[in-house]
């Protein structure tokens, strides 16, 4: 989690709390991917998602982990306003550009 906090941070985002999301447990998914969900100064939620792989992310995992975003959202009632992907793994260029057009924001690349 410090790596990402530090990430956060070196892009000036400040987080008052944070907190990781057990895939199994909360959305009955085996993703190796991790979540984490907090939120800022102003109560809104933020959700940053940690991918670490060493094949290319495509448009269809893309879709699936914005899917796991989303059914977050309905389980525990809340409103997402910001989302990060910290991106440790190469990414397609069409999964890229939908991940920038549903307002996902790239930590690194």
């Amino acid at each position: 989690m410090k790596k990402i906090v530090d990430a956060l941070y070196q892009n000036g985002i400040v987080l008052r709390d944070l907190e990781h999301v057990n895939l199994r447990d909360e959305l009955n998914s085996r993703k190796k991917i991790d979540i984490y969900l907090g939120r800022n100064f102003q109560n809104s939620y933020v959700v940053v998602l940690d991918i670490t792989k060493k094949s290319r992310i495509l448009q269809k995992e893309a879709k699936e982990i914005m899917d796991l975003v989303s059914k977050l959202e309905f389980l525990r009632e809340i409103k997402i306003k910001k989302r990060y992907i910290y991106l440790k793994a190469p990414i397609c260029s069409k999964a890229k550009r939908l991940f920038e057009n549903q307002k996902y924001r790239f930590l690194n690349l």
